[in-house]
């Protein structure tokens, strides 16, 4: 039976929380800060106090849970970007001004993965990779458009990229 003085849904986890799993959650965590000006609600470790199994970073009203890749309690069920060799999520964040964010994020030690552009759905838009191995869309939205102007575009960019491929 629930208490109805307590709220079923958290303040802050209201939609999908995604969880990280990094080897060196702690320097991630200080990445995050620098990068994307996270702030740590809490953590928990292990006795060893250096392994994290279980972190809350918020990156502007949106909880980002994050914890060591700890194969020993894992086990098969999950992995790192560095244990599988890829990601496996793409983490999306729209912000006032992509371009800043960019320049402040690399400047922390992200790579660009994918150079911010116009695109054509009407953001700002391109993708950074972390030193954890995720990758980060960030956008600042430009334009709106209707459904018919964004499948318009998508043509047009799409026939675009073939006839690169095509002459390369």
């Amino acid at each position: 039976m629930s208490n109805p003085h307590v709220n079923p849904i958290p303040k802050g986890y209201e939609g999908i929380t995604p969880q990280l799993f990094v080897r060196n959650a702690a320097d991630a965590i200080e990445f995050y800060k620098k990068a994307f000006g996270a702030q740590e609600e809490y953590r928990h470790t292990l006795p060893d106090g250096k392994s994290i199994v279980h972190a809350v970073i918020k990156i502007r009203d949106h909880n980002l849970m994050i914890a060591d890749y700890l194969p020993d309690m894992c086990g098969d069920s999950v992995g790192s970007p560095s244990s599988l060799g890829r990601t496996t999520v793409l983490l999306s964040l729209y912000m006032e001004d992509a371009d800043r964010f960019f320049d402040t994020a690399q400047s922390a030690g992200a790579k660009v993965h994918m150079p911010l552009m116009d695109a054509f759905w009407g953001d700002r838009y391109g993708q950074l990779k972390d030193p954890y191995g995720h990758i980060w869309e960030i956008a600042t939205h430009k334009k709106d458009m209707s459904k018919d102007e964004i499948d318009a575009a998508a043509k047009e960019a799409f026939a675009q990229i073939s006839k690169n491929n095509s002459q390369q």
